[in-house]
């Protein structure tokens, strides 16, 4: 099955994992979050939301803890999916 659609050799997201990251990272900062506010406020530990707004880790994220982070953030969810050209 090495012509998969979920070969992860065909499909490389990390760049759109980083911009997400990114984009949590703008939004907490314009809502004057601590990393360690918005990581209790959607009962994860402060660790997960700074891995996943490093642009040297490839973090996966999962839709549920996206949603509840724009939820948080009061932010639009499909806003963390803008991605710079």
């Amino acid at each position: 099955m090495k012509d998969s659609i979920y070969n992860h050799d065909i499909f490389d997201h990390s760049d759109k994992y980083i911009e997400i990251g990114y984009n949590i990272a703008y939004y907490r900062k314009h809502a004057k979050l601590t990393q360690e506010q918005l990581a209790e406020k959607i009962g994860i530990s402060r660790s997960h939301i700074s891995a996943l707004e490093a642009p040297n880790v490839m973090r996966k994220v999962s839709l549920e803890l996206l949603f509840n982070i724009a939820a948080v953030l009061d932010v639009e969810v499909y806003k963390l999916f803008i991605f710079r050209d």
